[in-house]
């Protein structure tokens, strides 16, 4: 075991947040920006990159961990909080928008996670977080995360985010799961990831649901989410009248305000 072995506990059911419990000297890794709270003699650290062990020593190594990050999106920094106290300490994670909060045991899925390039929430000490290059093009284009994956490796726990409901699909090899490219969480290292284009002129323009879908081929585990947050956001953005009134103003409630302006 290379990674230091945490205890956690998730509450919440739409807005969740992780609490991870470190005994002494036992450290996790977050994001900048996604702690909630934390005990006292819980000593907080910012280092470059993921802070892993096999990141490499010396400056040159530490760049390397953190342009990796760079390249999916996320910052130079993160951070580690480490129980520097007497006894158990608790420290809590937040998740950035409304969704669930996975827990993975990266020992019982063979050391290695794919997941989407901001799904990445917290992990034990060790965890690497690095990026998983695309290698197709079409793939890398039309994958709706681009080229770039974040990749969880490690024998520890790691923790992603991610909208809405969360469903866990184990697939059989061979299997073949189709999801619309935004909806895919996370997946095993054996599952392979493609995109193809969707069928017929007329599902592709007015089908809503456009022009490319992921396929997936098994075996291995796919996590699958049912609200993206790029498309919560776009349905917000496009909701917002360039007014700045909502559309439901223009309705009775509209009516009233021309007749209060009036007095």
């Amino acid at each position: 075991m290379n990674n230091h072995e945490i205890d956690y506990k998730i509450y919440g059911d739409d807005m969740q947040f992780v609490e991870v419990e470190l005994d002494p000297k036992e450290t996790v890794i977050a994001e900048a920006g996604s702690l909630m709270m934390m005990e006292d003699g819980i000593e907080m650290e910012t280092v470059f990159g993921d802070g892993s062990s096999n990141q490499g020593s010396g400056l040159m190594g530490k760049l390397l961990g953190a342009g990796k990050r760079v390249l999916t999106g996320e910052s130079l920094f993160m951070t580690t909080f480490t129980n520097e106290g007497q006894g158990k300490k608790h420290v809590s994670f937040a998740s950035p928008y409304p969704g669930k909060i996975i827990p993975m045991d990266l020992s019982a899925l063979n050391g290695k996670v794919i997941c989407q390039k901001d799904a990445f929430l917290a992990a034990a000490k060790g965890v690497s977080v690095g990026i998983e290059l695309q290698r197709k093009l079409g793939v890398g284009f039309f994958g709706g995360e681009g080229f770039i994956m974040q990749k969880l490796e490690g024998d520890g726990m790691a923790f992603v985010h991610a909208g809405g409901t969360i469903h866990e699909k184990t697939l059989a090899p061979g299997e073949v799961l189709r999801i619309d490219t935004g909806c895919l969480v996370a997946m095993t290292r054996d599952v392979h990831y493609n995109i193809e284009m969707v069928k017929g002129v007329k599902t592709a323009l007015f089908g809503g649901e456009g022009l490319f879908l992921a396929t997936l081929r098994g075996p291995g585990t796919v996590w699958v989410q049912s609200l993206p947050f790029s498309r919560l956001a776009s349905r917000v953005f496009a909701s917002m009248p360039a007014t700045g009134k909502g559309k439901d103003e223009s309705g009775i409630g509209g009516l009233f305000n021309m007749f209060s302006d009036n007095d």
